[in-house]
């Protein structure tokens, strides 16, 4: 792969249906084989689950609510940063505007690596 720089804007990049909202994936594993990296508007709750091999960075850009992990709520708005380690039950409560994160994933994003109880 070398050093291959990668420059794209979220609003070039479709939304794909999350099951939490809507997800515009503007890295991918095809652009690194490190992380990816995701914009999420999250409009509804998302059910619990975790990840056998991702972290997950959670970065709030817009709105509020709060993320349950492990079972504990926590209040998060704009400017709010959560890392979530591999094995950590996770889920994201929306407030009434909704919220807005860039979600960085370590490895690479790999819908069979998301797991519910």
């Amino acid at each position: 792969m070398g050093n291959r720089w990668v420059l794209r804007h979220r609003d070039d990049t479709p939304a794909a249906a999350c099951p939490c909202g809507s997800a515009r994936r503007v890295l991918t594993g095809a652009d690194s084989p490190e992380l990816s990296v995701h914009f999420v508007d999250i409009r509804v709750d998302s059910l619990a689950h975790y990840h056998h091999r991702h972290d997950e960075v959670y970065v709030v850009i817009a709105g509020d609510g709060e993320l349950e992990l492990d079972g504990e709520r926590q209040a998060v708005s704009e400017g709010t940063v959560a890392l979530i380690p591999a094995g950590v039950r996770h889920r994201a409560v929306p407030g009434p505007r909704g919220m807005t994160i860039v979600n960085v994933v370590r490895p690479p994003f790999d819908p069979e690596d998301e797991h519910h109880d």
